[in-house]
């Protein structure tokens, strides 16, 4: 299979790689942003025609790939490239344009870009329908909603159901006050970048992964429930109109959904809810001898202990700008977190603001860019006003 790849030096990315480098499949071009190391270490290893790196180190990845690649700075002539699969891991606002990109091309975009879903999923479907283009999401929630979902008729569902493992914080301390970025950073279950694992810690990332699910599946948020389950090995539910239930389980680790969405791409989603079958290409990483003991524990969520997922539940729910506003807002947040600016709990504190604040308006491209850039402003004058008291 030919693929192209977004995001390569990033978590996602890089565990994109590992399964390449497993199957055998051909890397056409990849995109990074400004880790150089491990981006010549990429492409002498899968040898791509093509590379983009962001603006700021494009001298310097020429002076160093130019004998190997060709090397630009638009990730979107990448996801443009006609290849079997157009990987996209790119996290945040600059994933947008180059999903956009892929879709109207014609491409088959395994996605991992979670905010082209969350803030603007009516403009994402219809690239793909201008262009022909499709969608399987990679993260192991929604693959695992897919899974479920295949030979089924969507009239027929009730509610999809998205597992959390509850972060570092789920059984303590009782105080979220003095918790630091170290601690919040430890996640139990998964290996990750450090936003997202953050996201996780406050579990705003599950409320970002209920507004995807609502935007890939095309049911509203209310329709989207979130249970708390610490082993991570049911990643995903579909309970039906009859009452029955299906659940898709398996290993903590990413690599599988990568590989299930890299296959399913190809005859992926056209419209929200559009799932067909796929033929899995094999093993993934040795997991056929993944052995299934012990106890599945499930548990509802402690929204007041976690005011961040019923803060994207009321976004969600709001619809229009309002997921594009508390996306941007969270993270401004996240990284004054990080870096000692922020406390834990300011984080919620920042977003219930600025979803409070959050401008009216019809969600077009132009006001998606107008609307972040106003969300993070507002969010930074707040992390402000916090540090100042």
């Amino acid at each position: 299979m030919r693929l192209t790849l977004l995001g390569s030096t990033g978590s996602i990315g890089t565990q994109t790689l590992d399964v390449i480098r497993e199957r055998g499949d051909t890397v056409l071009a990849l995109a990074a942003g400004h880790n150089l190391d491990l981006l010549e270490a990429q492409v002498r290893e899968f040898r791509p025609a093509l590379v983009s790196v962001e603006q700021s180190v494009l001298p310097a990845a020429r002076e160093r790939l130019g004998p190997l690649a060709r090397v630009i700075a638009d990730p979107s002539e990448i996801a443009a490239l006609e290849a079997d699969v157009c990987v996209n891991a790119m996290s945040g606002l600059k994933g947008l344009a180059p999903t956009r990109a892929a879709l109207e091309a014609g491409r088959a975009v395994a996605l991992a870009t979670k905010e082209a879903m969350v803030i603007s999923h009516h403009l994402i479907w219809e690239a793909a329908a201008r262009g022909g283009g499709r969608i399987v999401p990679v993260d192991s929630e929604h693959t695992g909603v897919y899974q479920a979902l295949t030979g089924e008729h969507l009239d027929d569902v009730a509610e999809l159901i998205l597992t959390a493992s509850g972060g570092p914080f789920r059984e303590g301390p009782a105080d979220l006050s003095q918790i630091t970025p170290a601690q919040a950073l430890r996640h139990p279950s998964w290996s990750m970048g450090r936003k997202i694992t953050i996201d996780s810690a406050t579990l705003f990332n599950k409320g970002l992964e209920v507004m995807e699910a609502a935007s890939l599946y095309g049911v509203p948020v209310s329709r989207v429930g979130v249970l708390v389950h610490p082993q991570s090995i049911v990643h995903a539910l579909v309970r039906f109109r009859d009452g029955s239930l299906k659940a898709q389980l398996g290993p903590t680790d990413m690599r599988l959904s990568i590989a299930y969405a890299i296959d399913a791409a190809p005859s992926g989603m056209s419209a929200p809810g559009d799932v067909r079958g796929v033929r899995r290409r094999g093993e993934v990483a040795g997991h056929l001898g993944f052995h299934l003991t012990g106890q599945l524990e499930f548990s509802d969520p402690d929204l007041a202990r976690f005011p961040c997922l019923g803060l994207a539940y009321r976004a969600g729910s709001e619809g229009a700008l309002s997921p594009a506003v508390l996306n941007a807002a969270d993270e401004v947040a996240v990284d004054a977190f990080l870096n000692g600016r922020l406390s834990f709990l300011g984080i919620a504190r920042v977003l219930e603001t600025v979803l409070d604040e959050a401008p009216g308006g019809e969600l077009t491209w132009d006001s998606l860019a107008q609307t972040d850039a106003w969300a993070r402003r507002r969010a930074g004058e707040l992390i402000h006003d916090e540090v100042s008291v």
